[in-house]
Protein backbone atom coordinates (compact mmCIF):
# COMPACT_ATOMS: atom_id res chain seq x y z
CA UNK A 1 0.00 0.00 0.00
CA UNK A 2 1.42 3.11 -1.06
CA UNK A 3 2.10 5.47 1.68
CA UNK A 4 -0.33 8.65 1.34
CA UNK A 5 1.30 12.23 0.35
CA UNK A 6 0.50 14.66 3.63
CA UNK A 7 3.33 16.94 1.88
CA UNK A 8 1.92 20.42 1.37
CA UNK A 9 1.44 21.58 -2.17
CA UNK A 10 3.23 24.68 -3.75
CA UNK A 11 3.73 26.34 -7.08
CA UNK A 12 7.41 26.61 -6.98
CA UNK A 13 9.34 25.62 -9.66
CA UNK A 14 11.74 23.24 -7.27
CA UNK A 15 8.80 21.85 -5.86
CA UNK A 16 7.14 20.57 -9.56
CA UNK A 17 8.75 17.16 -8.68
CA UNK A 18 8.16 16.40 -5.52
CA UNK A 19 9.36 13.28 -3.67
CA UNK A 20 8.05 13.31 0.02
CA UNK A 21 9.85 9.48 0.46
CA UNK A 22 13.03 10.99 -0.73
CA UNK A 23 12.71 14.04 0.99
CA UNK A 24 12.16 12.53 4.53
CA UNK A 25 15.47 10.46 4.18
CA UNK A 26 17.28 13.18 3.12
CA UNK A 27 16.06 15.31 6.08
CA UNK A 28 16.90 12.21 8.53
CA UNK A 29 20.62 12.27 7.08
CA UNK A 30 20.69 16.82 7.07
CA UNK A 31 19.25 16.37 10.86
CA UNK A 32 21.77 13.66 12.10
CA UNK A 33 25.08 15.10 10.04
CA UNK A 34 24.48 17.96 13.02
CA UNK A 35 24.87 15.69 15.46
CA UNK A 36 27.73 14.06 15.96
CA UNK A 37 26.73 11.86 19.09
CA UNK A 38 23.81 10.33 17.13
CA UNK A 39 19.94 10.73 17.78
CA UNK A 40 17.46 8.27 19.44
CA UNK A 41 14.54 7.90 17.53
CA UNK A 42 12.17 9.91 19.68
CA UNK A 43 14.82 12.84 19.45
CA UNK A 44 14.36 12.38 15.82
CA UNK A 45 10.71 12.25 15.69
CA UNK A 46 10.42 15.28 17.77
CA UNK A 47 13.04 17.27 15.68
CA UNK A 48 11.08 16.38 12.47
CA UNK A 49 7.95 16.69 12.92
CA UNK A 50 6.79 13.42 11.81
CA UNK A 51 4.60 10.23 12.90
CA UNK A 52 6.82 7.57 14.52
CA UNK A 53 5.86 4.65 12.18
CA UNK A 54 7.45 7.19 9.22
CA UNK A 55 10.19 7.55 10.94
CA UNK A 56 10.98 3.88 12.20
CA UNK A 57 10.53 2.89 8.16
CA UNK A 58 13.19 5.38 6.59
CA UNK A 59 15.57 4.70 9.41
CA UNK A 60 15.39 1.34 8.85
CA UNK A 61 15.55 1.43 5.00
CA UNK A 62 18.78 4.04 5.80
CA UNK A 63 20.18 1.36 8.09
CA UNK A 64 20.24 -1.29 6.07
CA UNK A 65 21.65 0.30 3.15
CA UNK A 66 24.69 1.76 5.07
CA UNK A 67 23.93 5.18 5.75
CA UNK A 68 23.14 5.41 8.61
CA UNK A 69 24.02 3.32 11.98
CA UNK A 70 22.54 1.87 14.50
CA UNK A 71 24.23 1.51 18.11
CA UNK A 72 24.41 -1.83 20.06
CA UNK A 73 21.94 -0.85 22.11
CA UNK A 74 19.44 0.12 19.48
CA UNK A 75 18.51 3.20 20.67
CA UNK A 76 20.71 5.82 18.69
CA UNK A 77 21.17 6.66 15.22
CA UNK A 78 24.29 8.56 13.40
CA UNK A 79 25.61 8.99 9.93
CA UNK A 80 28.05 5.96 8.79
CA UNK A 81 30.72 7.32 6.68
CA UNK A 82 29.11 6.23 3.09
CA UNK A 83 28.60 9.53 2.33
CA UNK A 84 31.94 10.62 2.91
CA UNK A 85 33.51 7.54 0.97
CA UNK A 86 30.58 8.25 -2.04
CA UNK A 87 31.78 12.03 -1.67
CA UNK A 88 35.93 11.23 -1.67
CA UNK A 89 35.18 8.26 -4.90
CA UNK A 90 36.18 8.26 -8.23
CA UNK A 91 37.46 11.82 -9.66
CA UNK A 92 39.28 13.03 -5.86
CA UNK A 93 40.67 9.31 -6.09
CA UNK A 94 41.90 9.57 -9.58
CA UNK A 95 43.57 13.50 -8.71
CA UNK A 96 44.81 12.02 -5.47
CA UNK A 97 46.83 8.95 -7.49
CA UNK A 98 48.03 10.97 -10.55
CA UNK A 99 49.61 13.10 -7.86
CA UNK A 100 50.72 10.25 -5.64
CA UNK A 101 52.46 8.33 -8.17
CA UNK A 102 55.41 10.36 -9.00
CA UNK A 103 56.36 10.67 -5.05
CA UNK A 104 55.65 6.50 -5.36
CA UNK A 105 58.18 5.83 -8.11
CA UNK A 106 60.94 8.25 -6.85
CA UNK A 107 60.55 7.08 -3.46
CA UNK A 108 60.49 2.79 -4.79
CA UNK A 109 63.43 3.68 -6.91
CA UNK A 110 65.80 4.88 -3.87
CA UNK A 111 64.47 2.89 -1.29
CA UNK A 112 64.51 -0.25 -3.43
CA UNK A 113 61.31 -1.02 -2.14
CA UNK A 114 57.83 -1.38 -3.35
CA UNK A 115 54.93 1.03 -1.67
CA UNK A 116 50.91 1.08 -1.78
CA UNK A 117 48.66 3.41 -1.31
CA UNK A 118 45.66 3.14 0.82
CA UNK A 119 41.81 5.05 1.61
CA UNK A 120 39.22 4.03 3.84
CA UNK A 121 36.02 2.37 2.26
CA UNK A 122 33.43 1.05 3.72
CA UNK A 123 34.86 -0.49 7.20
CA UNK A 124 38.61 -1.36 5.32
CA UNK A 125 41.04 -0.03 3.16
CA UNK A 126 41.31 -0.30 -0.13
CA UNK A 127 44.47 -0.22 -2.09
CA UNK A 128 44.33 2.59 -4.93
CA UNK A 129 47.91 2.76 -6.06
CA UNK A 130 50.90 0.63 -6.36
CA UNK A 131 54.34 0.25 -6.95
CA UNK A 132 57.10 -1.86 -7.12
CA UNK A 133 60.51 -1.60 -6.31
CA UNK A 134 63.26 -1.97 -9.23
CA UNK A 135 64.99 -4.88 -8.06
CA UNK A 136 64.54 -8.56 -8.50
CA UNK A 137 63.07 -9.07 -4.46
CA UNK A 138 59.81 -7.19 -2.96
CA UNK A 139 56.12 -7.57 -1.85
CA UNK A 140 53.83 -6.20 -3.81
CA UNK A 141 49.91 -6.25 -2.79
CA UNK A 142 47.73 -6.12 -5.89
CA UNK A 143 45.82 -3.08 -6.93
CA UNK A 144 41.99 -2.76 -5.83
CA UNK A 145 42.37 -5.29 -2.86
CA UNK A 146 40.86 -4.51 0.32
CA UNK A 147 43.03 -4.28 3.28
CA UNK A 148 42.01 -4.67 7.61
CA UNK A 149 41.65 -1.46 9.33
CA UNK A 150 41.86 -3.07 12.41
CA UNK A 151 45.33 -4.99 12.37
CA UNK A 152 47.70 -3.48 9.78
CA UNK A 153 50.08 -0.39 9.85
CA UNK A 154 47.84 1.31 6.99
CA UNK A 155 44.67 0.72 9.15
CA UNK A 156 46.58 1.92 12.31
CA UNK A 157 47.77 5.19 10.76
CA UNK A 158 44.12 5.93 9.31
CA UNK A 159 42.21 5.41 12.20
CA UNK A 160 45.51 7.48 14.45
CA UNK A 161 45.14 10.32 12.01
CA UNK A 162 41.07 11.06 12.64
CA UNK A 163 38.73 13.14 14.68
CA UNK A 164 36.97 11.10 17.56
CA UNK A 165 34.01 10.79 16.27
CA UNK A 166 34.59 9.97 12.86
CA UNK A 167 37.16 7.14 14.48
CA UNK A 168 34.39 5.85 16.43
CA UNK A 169 32.44 5.15 13.54
CA UNK A 170 35.27 3.77 10.89
CA UNK A 171 35.40 0.99 13.46
CA UNK A 172 31.67 0.52 14.15
CA UNK A 173 32.00 -0.09 10.04
CA UNK A 174 34.42 -2.29 10.23
CA UNK A 175 33.61 -5.96 8.88
CA UNK A 176 36.72 -8.34 9.79
CA UNK A 177 38.42 -9.78 7.17
CA UNK A 178 39.79 -13.47 6.54
CA UNK A 179 42.68 -14.18 8.39
CA UNK A 180 42.60 -10.98 10.63
CA UNK A 181 43.92 -11.06 14.16
CA UNK A 182 41.70 -9.88 16.56
CA UNK A 183 43.10 -6.02 18.58
CA UNK A 184 41.26 -5.78 21.73
CA UNK A 185 40.08 -1.89 22.08
CA UNK A 186 42.38 -1.51 24.89
CA UNK A 187 45.33 -2.49 22.98
CA UNK A 188 44.54 -0.75 20.05
CA UNK A 189 43.86 2.67 22.05
CA UNK A 190 47.11 2.36 22.73
CA UNK A 191 48.57 1.11 19.28
CA UNK A 192 46.84 4.46 17.65
CA UNK A 193 48.44 7.04 20.89
CA UNK A 194 51.55 5.82 19.94
CA UNK A 195 51.28 5.82 16.15
CA UNK A 196 50.05 9.39 17.01
CA UNK A 197 53.10 10.28 19.04
CA UNK A 198 55.34 8.82 16.08
CA UNK A 199 54.02 10.23 13.44
CA UNK A 200 53.87 6.69 11.74
CA UNK A 201 53.80 3.21 11.83
CA UNK A 202 56.27 0.53 12.66
CA UNK A 203 56.30 -2.93 13.18
CA UNK A 204 56.09 -6.82 12.10
CA UNK A 205 53.68 -7.45 9.79
CA UNK A 206 50.75 -9.61 10.91
CA UNK A 207 50.86 -11.16 7.42
CA UNK A 208 53.38 -12.43 6.66
CA UNK A 209 57.06 -13.22 8.00
CA UNK A 210 60.27 -11.01 7.95
CA UNK A 211 58.13 -7.66 6.53
CA UNK A 212 58.48 -4.98 8.75
CA UNK A 213 55.81 -2.86 7.33
CA UNK A 214 56.02 1.00 7.72
CA UNK A 215 52.76 3.24 7.47
CA UNK A 216 52.75 6.99 7.13
CA UNK A 217 49.67 9.27 6.99
CA UNK A 218 49.29 11.23 3.85
CA UNK A 219 47.23 14.68 5.50
CA UNK A 220 44.53 17.37 4.60
CA UNK A 221 44.63 20.59 6.06
CA UNK A 222 43.61 19.93 9.41
CA UNK A 223 45.70 17.12 10.46
CA UNK A 224 43.13 14.51 9.48
CA UNK A 225 44.64 11.34 6.99
CA UNK A 226 42.66 11.14 3.99
CA UNK A 227 45.21 8.20 2.53
CA UNK A 228 47.66 5.87 4.05
CA UNK A 229 51.02 5.05 2.17
CA UNK A 230 52.99 1.90 3.20
CA UNK A 231 55.76 -0.19 2.45
CA UNK A 232 56.49 -3.45 2.93
CA UNK A 233 60.07 -3.54 3.82
CA UNK A 234 62.32 -6.36 3.31
CA UNK A 235 65.66 -6.70 4.42
CA UNK A 236 67.80 -8.26 1.60
CA UNK A 237 70.41 -10.60 3.23
CA UNK A 238 72.91 -10.90 0.32
CA UNK A 239 75.73 -8.87 -0.23
CA UNK A 240 73.53 -6.43 -2.39
CA UNK A 241 73.97 -3.27 -0.27
CA UNK A 242 70.43 -1.36 -0.15
CA UNK A 243 68.75 1.26 1.99
CA UNK A 244 68.27 0.24 5.74
CA UNK A 245 65.38 0.65 7.33
CA UNK A 246 66.43 4.52 8.95
CA UNK A 247 66.71 5.23 5.33
CA UNK A 248 63.89 3.96 4.00
CA UNK A 249 61.52 5.73 7.08
CA UNK A 250 63.30 8.84 5.77
CA UNK A 251 62.77 8.76 2.22
CA UNK A 252 58.87 7.44 2.82
CA UNK A 253 58.09 10.60 5.42
CA UNK A 254 59.56 12.67 2.72
CA UNK A 255 56.82 11.14 0.02
CA UNK A 256 53.94 11.90 2.63
CA UNK A 257 55.18 15.49 3.72
CA UNK A 258 55.29 16.03 -0.39
CA UNK A 259 51.64 14.82 -0.89
CA UNK A 260 49.90 16.27 2.80
CA UNK A 261 48.15 19.26 3.01
CA UNK A 262 48.76 20.17 6.61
Amino acid sequence: MTEPDNEPTSDAPNDRYRAPALDKGLDILELLAEQPQGMTRAEIVKAMGRSPSEIYRMLERLVVRHYVTRSQEGDRYALSLKLFVLGHRHPPIERLVTRALPAMDAFAKAAEQSCHLGIYDRGNITVVAQVNGPSAWGLSIRLGVRVSLADTGSGHVLLAFQPETRRALMLAEHVALDGEVPVGATELQAILARVREQGHWQGESQQAFGVTDLSMPILDSHGHALAVLTCPFIRRIDRHVGADLDTVRGLLKQATQGLSLA
